[in-house]
């Protein structure tokens, strides 16, 4: 069982921490706290990891309730974020092989006559057509630029620029050293800025 929360220390983490031992305990409450504060956050890191073929939010599902059956492993030593994180990482890779071993169509949005489906057409009058279509392209741009990357460096650059997780933070999730991560981002900058030069020039 984890330690009782200490009187002092970082709030988030006393309460991340108060929520698995709830958890721990069966109690339903906290767990649906912790999916509400969290589930976005592990579902938009998955999907930079992942990209567009995988489904985000069935991964970020998953992750909850390995969550719900594995909270007796969870050692407050780590962030629960960083947690969470580990566990989309190993979901991802095994969604990655799965992938690999089983390539299927991709699935758009759009369907083949080059139509939206009727619940899914964007609102024009909301949005600015140049300036959306720009917007988009340059989101398309950078995801698929991601994919790009070996898998090591694309989980460093996501945990690094989306999920703001120091260097030593990113070390101890990917099992490297600090200099080594440091090593690993500079490289997949260098190749995003590459990939990513029409739009930057």
């Amino acid at each position: 069982m984890l330690p009782p929360p200490s009187p002092e220390g970082d709030p988030e983490r006393l309460r991340d921490l108060a929520w698995m031992q709830g958890i721990q305990n069966g109690d339903q409450e906290a767990f649906r706290a912790l999916i509400l504060e969290y589930q976005a956050r592990v579902a938009g890191a998955i999907a930079r990891m992942a990209g567009s073929a995988s489904d985000p939010e069935e991964l970020a599902h998953e992750v909850f309730v390995r969550v719900w059956r594995s909270a007796h492993r969870y050692q407050p030593s780590a962030k629960l974020s960083t947690w969470l994180l580990t566990i989309a990482r190993n979901l991802v890779l095994n969604e990655i092989r799965y992938r690999q071993r089983h390539p299927t169509v991709s699935r758009d949005i759009v369907r083949e006559d080059g139509q939206y489906p009727e619940d899914a057409t964007p609102d024009a009058s909301s949005i600015q057509p140049d300036a959306a279509l720009l917007e988009s392209e340059l989101h398309q741009a950078i995801d698929a630029a991601l994919q790009q990357l070996p898998e090591n460096q694309r989980t460093a650059l996501v945990l690094r620029r989306y999920e703001a997780l120091s260097y030593e933070e990113i070390a101890t999730f990917l099992e490297m050293t600090v200099p080594a991560v440091k090593s690993l981002l500079f490289r997949a900058r260098t190749t995003m800025r590459e990939l990513l030069k029409d739009y930057l020039d």
